[in-house]
């Protein structure tokens, strides 16, 4: 048999082998550091036998699917300490996830954080007894009568949604077995450093109609050194938690009034309205217009876009006039009929719109968090209109300007396609042209992606950015999605050249996502320390004692007049501790006057970026930080106070 390995070369052998033995031919290496493999695209165990020709792929913890095995092997370890120290604990799901992997259960008496650590013990004997972790199978009968004999009622369920006649996978390692479709490691000797991280509550399956129970959440390592570095990283997430600072500097609020509609405080006003002059600049400068569409608009629209079908348990809706009316959970089909609202010519196209509109969507309560998953927020749409052979050329427009939003706030970031899903409309023709024009403006951008396949949009294939944030986490916000559907939905139609009516490709695409989410992220991000050009206040003028408020006044008022946001601290408070006060606010600048800044017309300027600046005449100063705004500087910060 032939068997074609990623690189492209060739392994040619006599007889069936294992995946391992496959992998332990090549190298011994990577042998050791698998952990799991693909078969023509399918996912495997190492355990899996090879008998015909095919394409195979060796997978180690530094991919997505690599890890997930890792993981999902580290929940079956903590499933099994904790039945050894619980016995009674009834079992349900314990998947791995994007950041680790957890594992719903349910106990009388509710695990507390406590029990953490003896699990934890139990888990580290576990796998130093290096149990083999073995795959078998049952009929669905046998699975059921087994989960009943060791009274698992959730595992029972599980098995009689499954169909008539399928045969189950179970693995086991030592006395332990659970119900899993795989992969899995060989043994739990690999799993060498590991942590239990947190507890929270879950409904099984998801509905708050079933009972709740403790989900524990864990994440794991191959090394010790690779567990400690993310600790340490999710250490410095609490400390920019954005709910904490967003409290702490007056940017946002929430209110059990309102679940997931999140506030918005005068800071946090000009933090997002600066985020939107910027976006208005830059949209207007790559040839953009702006429009804005009704919140409110009738279940008609919807039934014609495809969303009331497809999107309908996310909706609000409303009755108007004894008509069923929905709050639009996007902005594309008010864009339709903004497009429709004149005849268009192949000389109007392309046609860029932009929309900043306040989109609304139903949530499950328990899904909110803070900014990054609310109910209502402004979503920067554009929808753009084009000719098919304008295709490429717009998507790599979009794509620049993504990039460069991206790059002025310091994020690196990947690219993913996604193709088209199994609940999609339109034609295999449709999808193909859509598909390859994304593959194509990707290709000659010469940007590096990853494939999802059947991750598209149910009227169209995307292409996703995935920042990646100053600590290494990573963030779905950019989008671009080619869609033929929409336009055919709603007949939208311009006069080519020929005189004929044809109908316009459209893309669907957003830059920050939500503006909500994005200033989460940018807190986070910043850690609330804004560069100059973005921070609600810029400048904060410290008078050293009340002789020296008027002068101070003086100092505030020509900053206004330069368009500086900026405010006096006139407080009968010692200047140190007005200092430490603006510095945790995260103020840029700090302008302390006294009696010799007033004799000479100066400031004494001190920064976040390097402390004591020394002291600099006012217009200077002003020219200084005009400039920095202007050219949206980021300062690094050379010197800690």
């Amino acid at each position: 048999m032939k068997i074609t390995l990623k690189d492209g070369s060739e392994k040619g052998y006599e007889r069936s082998m294992s995946v391992l033995d496959i992998a332990k031919d090549i190298s011994e290496g990577l042998a050791r550091a698998a952990t799991c493999a693909k078969i023509d695209g399918d996912i495997v165990d190492l355990r899996t036998d090879v008998s015909k020709d095919c394409e195979l792929e060796l997978l180690t913890f530094d991919s997505e699917d690599g890890r997930g095995a890792f993981w999902h092997t580290t929940s079956h370890i903590m499933a099994q300490a904790i039945k050894r120290l619980y016995p009674e604990t009834k079992l349900a799901i314990g998947p791995s996830i994007d950041n680790g992997f957890y594992y719903d259960l349910d106990r009388e008496t509710p695990f507390v954080a406590e029990d953490l650590e003896k699990i934890e013990a139990e888990m580290k004997k576990i796998v130093k007894e290096a149990l083999p972790i073995e795959r078998f199978t049952k009929t669905r009968e046998e699975a059921i009568a087994y989960f009943k004999e060791n009274d698992e009622p959730y595992k029972v369920e599980l098995v009689e949604d499954l169909p008539e006649g399928e045969e189950i996978s179970f693995y086991k390692q030592g006395e332990f077995v659970d119900l899993c479709a795989g992969p899995h490691l060989m043994s739990t000797k690999a799993v060498k450093a590991f942590k239990l991280t947190s507890l929270a509550g879950a409904y099984w399956r998801g509905s708050e109609k079933n009972k709740m129970l403790t989900r524990i959440y864990g994440i794991s390592y191959p090394k010790k050194a690779d567990l400690e570095e993310y600790l340490h990283m999710m250490e410095e997430a609490k400390k920019r938690d954005h709910r904490k600072l967003g409290r702490e500097l007056g940017l946002f609020m929430m209110c059990d009034e309102g679940p997931g509609f999140p506030f918005f405080l005068p800071k946090g006003m000009v933090l997002k309205n600066t985020l939107l002059d910027y976006w208005r600049e830059l949209h207007k400068e790559n040839g953009y217009v702006e429009v804005s569409t009704p919140i409110i608009l009738s279940r008609h629209l919807w039934e014609n876009s495809g969303h009331w079908d497809h999107y309908k348990d996310n909706m609000y809706t409303t009755m108007i006039d004894e008509e069923d009316y929905a709050v639009k959970p996007m902005n594309c089909p008010g864009g339709m009929l903004v497009y429709k609202s004149e005849p268009r010519s192949y000389k109007d196209l392309p046609l860029r719109m932009g929309e900043l509109g306040l989109v609304h969507r139903h949530e499950k309560s328990g899904a909110l968090h803070g900014l990054f998953r609310v109910r209502c927020f402004t979503q920067d749409d554009a929808h753009i209109f084009m000719t098919p052979e304008q295709i490429r050329d717009e998507i790599k427009g979009v794509a620049r300007l993504i990039d460069e939003i991206y790059s002025l706030f310091g994020f690196k970031y990947h690219v993913e396609l996604s193709t088209r899903p199994d609940n999609s409309m339109g034609s295999d023709e449709d999808w193909e042209m859509a598909t390859e024009g994304l593959r194509g403006a990707l290709d000659d951008l010469g940007l590096d992606y990853m494939v999802n396949e059947g991750d598209g949009a149910f009227y169209g294939p995307k292409i996703d950015f995935h920042l990646e944030d100053s600590i290494g986490r990573t963030w779905q916000c950019g989008t671009i999605q080619l869609d033929m559907q929409m336009p055919q939905r709603f007949d939208l139609e311009y006069t080519g050249a020929d005189g004929e009516k044809h109908r316009p490709i459209m893309i669907h695409r957003v830059a920050f996502g939500s503006i909500e989410r994005f200033i989460g992220i940018l807190i986070e991000h910043f850690a609330g320390a804004f560069p100059t050009w973005l921070a609600p206040v810029q400048v904060k003028v410290l008078p050293i004692s009340e002789k020296h408020l008027e002068y101070g006044k003086k100092v505030l008022e020509q900053l206004e007049e330069a368009g500086i946001r900026a405010e006096l601290d006139e407080r009968a408070e010692k200047i140190g501790y007005k200092i430490r006060e603006a510095q945790m606010n995260k103020i840029p600048y700090m302008l302390v006057v006294g009696a010799k800044e007033e004799e000479q017309n100066l400031v004494s300027v001190r920064s976040r970026f390097a402390g004591d600046e020394g002291q600099k005449d006012i217009a200077s100063f002003i020219d200084a930080i005009k400039e920095e705004i202007q050219a949206k500087v980021q300062r690094e910060v050379t010197k800690e106070d």
